[in-house]
């Protein structure tokens, strides 16, 4: 089969590769029909995340038809669409008993730090992506849900991260009726965050970015204020100066480990790689939120340390929560905005890219090229 191939921080390649075969009865083989490139992809491409080996295939966003079932699988058979999500779960663990999809201790030798996720470094496992022409997809019975008739694929496809993620971002938030919440971050998560904030009864929803044609997509997919933090000398000041003096209720980072707009912090993570990113948003989370306030984090971070201002987060009382979305928990909710209309996850779609020139790809997002927001990846175009 072709398969994206990573040969180094910035090197990636399209190649010949083995097809995927079945390793236990409760895998599936899915052929890829679409398949996304991850803001938190871009991590492993420019080098951030530890053990990421070269010859692997990244991608933890894909959709597909199941091509061959393992013979333990009894919800799945040959010719079915599905969607799958980014975490790799048993389904039956202590923490997947307690719907913490993400935290599963039965898929990743590394399972104190982190569960298993498709194409994400050695650290979370091992597992070859979905940016390939097929992909093996374990515990077949309990990841993948079939596509309902009536779902587009691009909604289907963003719903097994971005928007999911997003979506969980504002859960985490514990947002009520009236609160102000800012969004740090205007990518895929951070408009998916924002536009979620709203159907959990925001009252103000402000997002911070650097990129103007990010913010633009901000007013016009999530309706939301919008401030470019490199045209003020402090974006705490101003967001302080925006709501009374206080803070807003609600701070949720959706940039993570290579945050800009400190120098010196985003030298020492994302070029020197003596942190475990760069902590910018997340202590511009902190320090404008209100006493009291929630930070929620779902900027992607290495397990390293970061610089993190936890002294003003305890003087506060800051509620910080934080995880990786347990993907298929959001998606019965999720379901029923995207058939109601309410969230149009596939109007974050800039850019469909064949497999073949997914190097393109790759740079276009990572240098934010094109008005590029969320570029899809389509194996069948070559």
């Amino acid at each position: 089969m072709r398969a994206m191939v990573y040969r180094g921080p910035y090197r990636i390649r399209v190649e010949d590769k083995p097809r995927p075969v079945l390793e236990h009865p409760n895998d599936a083989i899915v052929k890829v029909t679409r398949a996304a490139i991850c803001g938190s992809d871009l991590h492993l491409y420019h080098g951030m995340m530890p053990d990421t080996r070269v010859g692997m295939t990244f991608g933890h966003e894909f959709i597909g038809v199941v091509d061959e079932v393992g013979p333990s699988v009894r919800t799945l058979q040959a010719g079915d669409r599905v969607m799958v999500p980014f975490n790799i779960f048993c389904g039956t663990c202590y923490f997947c008993a307690r719907g913490l999809y993400a935290n599963c201790h039965n898929v990743n030798p590394n399972a104190t730090a982190v569960g298993g996720i498709y194409g994400y470094s050695h650290t979370c496992g091992g597992y070859d992506g979905g940016q390939a022409e097929y992909v093996r997809v374990p515990f077949a019975d309990v990841g993948p849900e079939l596509i309902p008739e009536w779902m587009d694929d691009e909604d289907a496809v963003l719903l097994t991260d971005a928007v999911a993620t997003g979506y969980f971002g504002a859960q985490l938030g514990d947002i009520v009726e009236g609160d102000v919440v800012v969004v740090f971050g205007a990518g895929p998560v951070g408009l998916s965050a924002a536009a979620s904030a709203w159907l959990m009864g925001a009252g103000r929803v402000i997002v911070i970015d650097h990129l103007d044609y990010r913010l633009a997509k901000a007013r016009s997919f999530a309706h939301a204020e919008t401030y470019n933090f490199t045209e003020h000398a402090d974006i705490v000041v101003l967001l302080k100066k925006l709501t009374d003096h206080l803070g807003a209720d609600v701070a949720i980072d959706a940039v993570g480990a290579e945050a800009d707009g400190n120098l010196l912090q985003h030298i020492t993570s994302a070029k020197l790689k003596l942190q475990g990113g760069s902590p910018i948003a997340l202590n511009w989370a902190i320090d404008s939120v209100r006493k009291g306030g929630a930070v929620s984090v779902m900027g992607a971070y290495g397990p390293m340390f970061s610089a993190v201002k936890f002294g003003d987060a305890m003087n506060k009382g800051l509620t910080l929560r934080m995880n990786q979305c347990p993907v298929k928990r959001q998606w019965p909710r999720l379901f029923e905005h995207v058939r109601n209309g309410y969230l149009k996850p596939r109007d974050l779609v800039t850019h469909r890219i064949p497999l073949e020139h997914i190097a393109e790809g790759y740079h276009l997002f990572s240098a934010k090229l094109d008005g590029c927001i969320k570029p899809l990846i389509v194996p069948s175009a070559a």
